[in-house]
């Protein structure tokens, strides 16, 4: 059991759609919160509403080295270890590779999985010295399922799953756990993200969409169980379950559901 009270988070693009309610919640849960997010701008809000429990707040950009070495920096001036590390900092793209600009896919990938990575190879010595600590990564049902027009977000969040997985193995018995998280589509600035090669805009249909805050509590959820894997909406416990027992139906339902994105995008207009 991990218990969150009076615990340090560090959370990555806090000022994010999943970001804004892991600061309600952790808050609301007795957490003291240390935040990242792009720029000072981005960060404006969630520090506002984190108040007093408030340790500390840096704008990096996490997509580049230098911007890790700046949030452990930062922790490390303030003497403090998280005990909880929230990797949930990410953008998106879509299209078929070769559409997409190499400076966007590259860029998605250093922030999606290399960032998660540098972070972890900077704070866990610590929570192992400590003896205690636990790694939030924020990945998607796109870790479990490559759709088509993903690529590059589904590698980076396969990837992120894969690291997750690793490492509680590398973990086990030292105090320190891993929790992935596997959302389907939410309300977050994700369904904005840029797209290449369409004739016309796609958009994601209502009905798969999530609300932020219902995926934070399942998260703060599994985190208190210490569950290596959480699903946090039906859709990505549905298709969890597709992967698993009738791995046959996914290139249907993939095919549904651009089908669905495509007139969901003609209605919208």
């Amino acid at each position: 059991m991990t218990h969150v009270a009076n615990k340090t988070v560090l959370i990555t693009g806090a000022g994010g759609g999943f970001g804004r309610q892991l600061v309600r919640q952790f808050r609301a849960a007795g957490a003291k919160l240390i935040l990242t997010d792009v720029s000072d701008q981005a960060l404006h809000d969630v520090v506002a509403a984190a108040g007093d429990d408030l340790i500390a707040s840096v704008a990096a950009d996490l997509a580049a080295e230098e911007g890790c070495d700046t949030v452990a920096a930062t922790c490390a001036s303030r003497g403090v270890v998280p005990d909880i590390l929230v990797n949930n900092a990410g953008i998106g793209v879509a299209g078929r590779l070769d559409n997409i600009p190499r400076d966007h896919w590259e860029s998605l990938m250093q922030l999606n999985l290399l960032a998660p990575m540098r972070l972890c190879n900077l704070l866990l010595p610590g929570m192992v010295e400590r003896g205690s600590g636990h790694i939030v990564n924020v990945s998607s049902l796109a870790g479990w399922l490559g759709s088509k027009g993903l690529s590059a977000y589904c590698a980076s969040k396969f990837g992120l799953r894969g690291f997750g997985v690793s490492l509680a193995a590398d973990l086990e018995d030292t105090g320190v756990h891993v929790t992935n998280i596997y959302p389907c589509f939410s309300q977050t600035a994700i369904l904005d993200s840029p797209q290449f090669g369409y004739e016309e805009r796609r958009t994601v249909p209502a009905y798969l969409i999530s609300d932020p805050s219902d995926v934070v509590a399942r998260m703060i959820e599994g985190v208190r169980r210490n569950r290596l894997h959480v699903f946090p909406d039906k859709h990505s416990r549905r298709i969890h379950y597709v992967t698993r027992f009738a791995p046959w139906l996914l290139p249907i339902l993939d095919r549904r559901m651009q089908a669905q994105s495509i007139k969901a995008a003609e209605q919208a207009d």
